[in-house]
């Protein structure tokens, strides 16, 4: 799979498409065999350049797959066949999976009444979900301090099965690096802004938009000042990441 340098250390996609993912998570919690999941995007590219403790974080999750059609191109570029899984569409069918193998679910949202409209909504969707506790930290929130230590313990306690993280990268991939090593059983998921969207605080990008691979466009302009600087730091390190893939397919050609 696509290897990607950042910071002196490699990062690796792990999982190709959506239906691998599936298939691995349904066969894991079948088992009671934990995982952690990241949905690799741009934005965790840059910040894995200037960050140690994410990229320490990246390193305990063994299913990483491509959220970002940018990401989804240098695989291609290196030869990888490669397809965009985005995080916020898997918030759904993770449920789904979950009950069916008898767990419960966990959620960890920016916000409680975000995470508890998510809930109501999700129970509404999967016939016999059970959501296991809701939980979402202050601001600002430090994944390695006491009130991460609180949450931790309030998931380990839960007994959920699978745990649904959106507190966004990196606070909620560091949180999850912890949690994997509390909780080696426990599935966890890293959706970003996928709990805002299905509790109806965030809107998804109109579906012509999606077709057209531009639907960072759409949330640039809903939030011009927090994302127009992430998505230009972005664009500004991919040259390079194209220039290591197309180096990389020429080596194994």
């Amino acid at each position: 799979m696509m290897t990607f340098h950042v910071g002196g250390a490699r990062v690796s996609l792990t999982v190709p498409d959506r239906d691998s993912l599936l298939t691995i998570i349904a066969r894991r919690l079948q088992q009671g065999r934990g995982f952690a999941l990241a949905t690799m995007n741009v934005d965790h590219l840059e910040k894995l350049h200037s960050d140690a403790r994410f990229r320490e974080a990246y390193a305990a999750h063994d299913l990483i797959v491509a959220d970002g059609n940018p990401i989804v191109w240098l695989a291609r570029m290196g030869g990888h066949q490669v397809s965009l899984v985005p995080g916020s569409d898997l918030v759904q069918p993770l449920c789904q999976i979950a009950t069916g193998k008898g767990r419960s679910v966990a959620i960890v949202a920016g916000t409680m009444d975000s995470g508890e409209a998510a809930a109501r909504r999700l129970i509404n969707r999967v016939p016999g979900l059970r959501i296991a506790v809701v939980l979402a930290p202050g601001f600002p929130f430090d994944p390695h301090g006491p009130e991460a230590d609180g949450i931790i313990d309030q998931l380990a306690q839960s007994g959920a099965g699978l745990c649904l993280l959106g507190i966004g990268a990196p606070r909620q991939e560091i949180l999850a690096s912890r949690l994997r090593a509390r909780c080696p059983g426990m599935g966890i998921a890293s959706v970003g802004a996928g709990i805002d969207f299905v509790a109806g605080r965030q809107k998804r990008a109109p579906k012509v938009m999606q077709q057209m691979r531009i639907e960072w466009l759409w949330r640039a302009g809903l939030n011009p000042i927090r994302l127009g600087p992430r998505y230009l730091k972005g664009a500004m390190i991919l040259p390079g990441h194209a220039r290591r893939a197309l180096s990389s397919r020429r080596r194994s050609a």
